[in-house]
């Protein structure tokens, strides 16, 4: 009989493949060799996609990476000197603890960001122009990772205290680099790199969702003050190129202010940055507020909520999960156009590539360069994009 089973499961294994293969020739001959003009264009597409191909694993495995790995540290964290890099090194290791709880409590999302973070860390230590004390720091980083997610899976009660740390997380970065008087200070014009990158980037995202959500609450206001102030604003800051808001940043803030405070050129930027997405944001949040059927307004004052709790716990919710991709887009755009801040004199990634191919000892490299710096906003572009397509799914977005 046993013989006899497993001879069953055998041939039903055969049948299942040769089904598979019989629909993926079938699919092929629909999609790509159905008439001869889709004959033609497949063998075309094949030989340009080939070509293209060939010539750039040519390009990876012939090119000379030296230039990356002699400023390898320029390019992630700049002129920061090298006896406060352990500031950093905290840094990431409280963000591996968070992502490793966070992955443990909450699984879903977190997940992917946890594990694709631990994939990038992995990836550098196998980097043959990395420095042994960083694949050491780094290893100990995977490994905090995984520790940290086997305590997040025992201890549900923490799940507060990491939301907390999660809020205080950037105040604390800044706090840790600059210093402040309570450790060495380093001042933020000589931040640079991917840290500056992150840092402008992070804090423009988290802070122009709030006040993006306000303006869009704003504009559908009924008091006239406030939703005419919401609208200029929205329509006076998308009327204009970042690169003019940030220059007003850099000249006008310092006029507002007076002669008495002193703002760094960094936090310009950032101000700046957060200003021009909250108004983009502002337009995203109000397209899923009127996305809105309005039975949802009238089920929540017939239960009798009032204006604050209809926004807070029925709408708000609903025109948030609406408007996912497009806030998420939006913080792709923010991401990359951190780049423009070398115009108004910080050196950012894409910023201290360029002072590397000007530098004549490197002469011939921007290629390379380039498409480090390139690779480099792909990886972390690509995750914001992945962690939001799972955020539509977990959240059950666009579906009914």
């Amino acid at each position: 009989m046993e013989e006899m089973k497993l001879e069953a499961n055998k041939e039903l294994n055969i049948l299942k493949r040769s089904s598979s293969q019989i629909g993926s020739l079938q699919w092929l001959k629909k999609n790509l060799f159905s008439s001869w003009s889709n004959v033609l264009l497949t063998i075309i597409s094949a030989v340009v996609t080939g070509y293209i191909l060939f010539n750039t694993f040519q390009f990876i495995f012939t090119a000379d990476w030296s230039v990356i790995a002699v400023n390898f540290r320029l390019l992630m964290i700049g002129q920061f000197p090298v006896a406060e890099i352990w500031r950093v090194w905290t840094i990431l290791g409280v963000l591996t603890v968070l992502l490793g709880l966070s992955w443990g409590l909450w699984k879903g999302s977190m997940a992917h960001v946890a594990v694709s973070i631990g994939a990038i860390m992995l990836i550098m230590v196998a980097m043959p122009f990395i420095q042994m004390s960083t694949r050491l720091i780094l290893g100990g980083n995977i490994v905090l990772l995984l520790l940290t997610f086997f305590i997040g899976t025992k201890l549900p009660k923490l799940k507060i205290p990491v939301i907390a740390v999660w809020l205080l997380y950037i105040p604390l970065t800044i706090f840790i680099l600059n210093g402040f008087g309570v450790l060495a200070p380093v001042s933020s014009n000589i931040w640079g790199g991917f840290l500056l990158t992150l840092l402008i980037a992070s804090v423009a995202i988290v802070i122009s969702f709030p006040i993006g959500l306000l303006l869009a609450l704003g504009r559908r206001s009924s008091l006239p003050v406030i939703k005419y102030f919401c609208v200029i604003y929205i329509e006076f800051i998308r009327g204009i190129p970042l690169i003019t808001v940030l220059f007003i940043g850099q000249l006008m803030i310092p006029l507002f202010l007076g002669s008495g405070v002193e703002i760094s050129n960094v936090l310009r930027a950032m101000i700046g940055m957060t200003l021009f997405s909250a108004a983009y944001l502002a337009e995203n949040i109000r397209g899923g507020l009127q996305s809105l059927p309005r039975g949802q307004y009238e089920a929540a004052q017939a239960l009798g909520l009032n204006k604050t709790y209809m926004m807070t716990f029925v709408i708000l919710p609903q025109a948030i999960r609406a408007v996912i991709p497009a806030c998420v887009g939006q913080f792709i755009s923010i991401f990359k156009d951190t780049s423009l801040v070398a115009i108004v004199s910080l050196t950012d990634l894409l910023g201290m590539g360029q002072k590397l191919v000007a530098n004549p000892e490197f002469l011939g490299k921007q290629m390379e360069v380039f498409v480090f710096v390139g690779f480099v906003y792909f990886i972390f572009c690509y995750l914001m994009s992945h962690v939001s397509r799972r955020l539509e799914v977990s959240l059950g977005a666009g579906h009914r």
